[in-house]
């Protein structure tokens, strides 16, 4: 038995604890100086019991801690844990909360790459808020890095729900919107006359239901600004019957274009295009199908490519048809009932346009293969070229004074106001 008592108190000092026998007990004196036992003293009442609660109330922070472990399995088949590097640890974190962050300009790319990956697989761009915000950390801070080739074709899908995402792609140098139907007052292609996709040099718009005002509206800012689409190498305008001779005008801003397309389109005098195109633009027609229009250059490249087609999976999804859909399917086969049927919506090209007007692709042919039959002419020709080099800077200072005249009307000045 022991026994406590405060050193300098007196018979009133109050209760005196005493253990004995692993219990503690209070001791009081009396009025005759006698001391009597008291019962003993419970901490706790019968019926207490403790439980642990670590993480109960936050399900989310349980999954934390245990993502701070990696669990694996011995030969023996007993279950190992190891602790995961603090890099690891702060990476996750940081990529959890990446929306919040002021910026990353100035950033190492390789770390970049890392932490885009680990929002990726946390499925962080597929938020609808804080997805958006943290997509153009990364767009801002590194570009083309992020992703440098972006095809949609068919995926109006994703276009629709995924709109602002896409528009925060920035230094693409090939983008396939192709049969997404689009239309000319689609908001995206508004979005290609800006200052982030000047580096577009492949763009195809195949199937896009363009017409004369929306290829006018698209070449404005290139036409009277010379901004917007100047460093297009590659362009797909084939399938789209509203486009007629007078949209095609508006395509001679392109300079430096190499390879065109335009079958299937509204033409009403082909040959006069053709040698309009020749003359104005240097193209050549092709008598062949050129690989540049097979639709299989352009993928979707960089770190976002997981992404892109994590939009498409979720896309893919919600059109699927719902379980509690089959039994109205089965009372509708049983009441004679037919059931509307929506295809799926593909890029084919329209076979009648095509054989009345061929296929008219256009490329521009190699400067070696002009320069090679100047071997074999004469002295006679010689100075015939260099006389018609010299008409040249003539013609190109009138046709330039008629662009002008062209280029600056009260529409173009309407539509560049709107930017």
């Amino acid at each position: 038995m022991s026994c406590w008592l405060l050193p300098g108190s007196s018979a009133d000092a109050g209760p005196i604890y005493v253990r004995e026998r692993g219990r503690l007990r209070v001791v009081s004196r009396a009025a005759g100086g006698t001391q009597r036992a008291a019962p003993p003293l419970r901490l706790f009442h019968a019926g207490f019991s403790v439980e642990l609660r670590l993480n109960r109330e936050d399900d989310g922070a349980r999954r934390q801690r245990t993502d701070h472990f990696i669990f694996t399995y011995t030969k023996e088949g007993s279950l190992r844990y190891t602790a995961k590097s603090l890099f690891s640890l702060a990476l996750g974190y940081v990529s959890d909360n990446v929306e919040r962050v002021d910026s990353l300009l100035g950033f190492p790319e390789q770390i970049a790459e890392k932490l885009f990956s680990a929002a990726e697989a946390r499925q962080k761009f597929a938020e609808p808020f804080a997805g958006l915000r943290a997509l153009q950390k990364f767009t801002e801070a590194y570009g083309a890095l992020v992703l440098c080739s972006l095809c949609l074709r068919g995926r109006y899908l994703v276009i629709s729900e995924k709109l602002e995402e896409i528009k925060s792609f920035r230094e693409l140098t090939c983008l396939d919107l192709s049969c997404c139907k689009l239309g000319d007052e689609h908001e995206l292609l508004e979005h290609l006359t800006k200052e982030a996709l000047s580096s577009v040099k492949q763009l195809l718009l195949k199937d896009n239901a363009l017409s004369d005002a929306g290829l006018r509206r698209m070449t404005a800012p290139v036409r009277v600004l010379k901004k917007g689409l100047q460093n297009l190498l590659v362009l797909d305008l084939s399938c789209n019957p509203k486009i007629t001779d007078v949209g095609i005008g508006y395509l001679l801003c392109f300079k430096t274009l190499n390879c065109l397309d335009i079958s299937g389109t509204g033409l009403k005098d082909v040959n006069a295009v053709v040698k309009r195109i020749q003359k104005q633009m240097g193209l050549v027609q092709s008598k062949v199908p050129l690989k540049e229009f097979d639709h299989s250059n352009c993928k979707t490249e960089g770190w976002a490519e997981q992404t892109v087609l994590q939009w498409e999976q979720a896309a893919m999804e919600a059109i699927k048809p719902r379980e509690d859909m089959r039994s109205r399917t089965a009372a509708q086969r049983f009441y004679g009932k037919t059931h509307r049927i929506e295809e799926v919506v593909t890029c084919k090209l329209v076979e009648v346009e095509t054989k009345a007007c061929g296929s008219l692709q256009f490329y521009k042919e190699n400067v070696q293969n002009c320069h090679l039959p100047l071997k074999k002419e004469d002295a006679g020709s010689h100075e015939l070229k260099n006389s018609k080099k010299r008409a040249l800077p003539e013609q190109e200072r009138e046709r330039t004074s008629k662009q002008k005249h062209l280029c600056l009307t009260a529409e173009d000045w309407d539509l560049l106001n709107t930017y």
